[in-house]
């Protein structure tokens, strides 16, 4: 397996990125947080765009 892959699954990514539940993942990919692309009925997380999101971080938003 390419150890540099270009996409993830979401819960891949959640778990990686954020120590996110499978859940917790899709959870956070529905609403936003989590960068997507849709390729049918396949959800990915592209790597680079999580890296570059993860870069320019926004201020915490208050509830």
């Amino acid at each position: 397996m390419d150890e540099h892959p270009l996409t993830l699954s979401v819960p891949e990514a959640g778990k990686r990125y954020f120590d996110l539940s499978r859940n917790a993942a899709y959870a956070a990919a529905a609403r936003g947080e989590i960068p997507t692309l849709r390729i049918g009925k396949l959800l990915r997380v592209p790597v680079r765009a999580l890296d570059q999101m993860l870069d320019r971080p926004r201020k915490a938003e208050v509830a």
